[in-house]
C-alpha cells in the first residue's frame, strides 16, 4: 500500500514559505539523520534554488543514527554546490549553537545590525525544527510534540541584533514518488498515524532491520534464546517473536499484533534497539536505479500493448 499524506494546511504553508524566502539569506533544512534522502522534501529544493539561496542541511537525531552511515551522508551532501551539511542532535543546546556560525559561512555578506543574517528553518514534519528553534532561543518559543505537524504557522525571532530566524510548519509534498520512502517516513514518525497502518509499517521496518542490523535485533529481542535464526526471518516472523517474547495477547487469547507493531516502532524511534540508519547513499542509489529500470520496463510494456500487431499473411 502506497503511503501519501498531505494535510490541507501544508498548501498555505508552502505559499507562505515561498513569499518569505525572498527575504531570507540561508535555508536551514532539517533532515532525519536515519533517513536523510527520504526526509528531504523536493519542494524545498525547488523553492530555494528558484531564489538561489544557500542551504545548510542539518542531519538531526544523529545520536540515534549509525555514525558510519551518517558520515557517508555528510560526504555526499557536502559535495553539492552551495550546500553545507552537519550532523547533530537538536536536543543538545551546544550542538544547536553552532548553527548561526555555519550559516554565516554560507552568507558572509550578512550578519551586522545594518544587514542582519536572515535564516529560515524548513523540513518535513517531526524532524526537530521546533526543538532546534527552542535550543537557539534558550526558551520554549516553538510548540513541540511527539506527533507530526504540530507547528501550523510561521514564527520569526531575533537571535540578536545581527541575526534573526524564521521557523516554518513541517511540509510534505503532494505525492511521494517511491513507495519505500513512504514507509521509511512512517517508520520514523514523520507521517500522521491516520495515514498509515502500523502493522504494515512495522513489518516493512522489521524486514529492513533484520537485513541491515541482525546483531542488534538479536540482542534486543533475545531471538537466539528463542532458538530463532535471524538469517531466515522476515518482518512478520519478527513481530510474532516479539509478541511471544513479551506475551502481548488480546482479550480473545490471540497475539496482539497492533501492540507489537507499536512496540517495534517505538523501540526504533527511541533508539532502544541501537544506532540505526535505514538508508545510505549506496542503498539510495540502488533503489533509484531499480525504480528507473522498473519504470522503463513498465513504459515499454505499455507501448508494446498499444502497438497493433501486423496482419498475418
Amino acid at each position: 500500500m502506497a503511503i501519501q499524506w498531505f494535510p490541507g494546511h501544508m498548501t498555505s504553508a508552502r505559499k507562505k514559505a515561498e513569499e518569505t524566502l525572498e527575504h531570507i539569506d540561508v535555508v536551514i533544512e532539517v533532515l532525519d539523520a536515519r533517513v536523510p534522502a527520504a526526509s528531504h522534501n523536493p519542494m524545498i529544493e525547488e523553492m530555494r534554488n528558484f531564489r538561489q539561496r544557500p542551504n545548510l542541511k542539518i542531519l538531526n537525531k544523529a545520536d540515534l543514527a549509525d555514525p558510519q552511515v551518517t558520515q557517508a551522508w555528510l560526504n555526499y551532501f557536502n559535495k553539492q554546490p552551495n550546500t553545507k551539511a552537519v550532523a547533530l542532535s537538536c536536543k543538545k543546546p551546544g550542538d544547536a549553537k553552532k548553527i548561526p556560525g555555519l550559516c554565516r559561512q554560507l552568507a558572509s555578506h550578512r550578519g551586522t545590525p545594518l544587514k542582519p543574517l536572515r535564516m529560515m528553518i524548513m523540513g518535513i514534519p517531526n524532524v526537530g525544527k521546533s526543538t532546534l528553534m527552542n535550543a537557539l532561543l534558550n526558551r520554549r518559543a516553538a510548540k513541540v510534540g511527539d506527533e507530526p505537524a504540530v507547528t501550523k504557522s510561521q514564527q520569526r525571532f531575533d537571535l540578536n541584533d545581527s541575526q534573526n530566524i524564521t521557523d516554518t510548519p513541517g511540509m510534505m509534498w503532494p505525492k511521494i514518488e517511491h513507495e519505500s520512502d513512504g514507509y521509511l517516513l512512517a517508520a520514523s514518525h514523520a507521517i500522521g498515524r491516520n495515514a498509515v497502518i502500523d502493522e504494515d509499517v512495522a513489518e516493512f521496518l522489521g524486514n529492513l532491520l533484520l537485513k541491515q542490523y541482525p546483531a542488534l535485533m538479536n540482542t534486543r529481542y533475545k531471538l537466539d534464546v528463542m532458538k530463532l535464526d535471524v538469517a531466515t526471518m522476515d518482518g512478520i516472523d519478527l513481530l510474532q517473536a516479539i509478541a511471544k517474547r513479551r506475551t502481548y495477547k488480546r482479550n480473545d487469547g490471540e497475539w496482539d499484533m497492533e501492540r507489537t507493531a507499536m512496540a517495534l516502532l517505538t523501540d526504533y524511534r527511541s533508539g532502544a534497539i541501537g544506532r540505526i540508519s535505514l538508508e545510505s547513499p549506496q542503498s539510495r542509489a540502488e533503489m533509484l536505479a531499480l525504480a528507473a529500470e522498473q519504470a522503463a520496463a513498465a513504459k515499454k510494456a505499455k507501448e508494446d500493448q498499444a502497438t497493433p500487431e501486423p496482419d498475418s499473411v
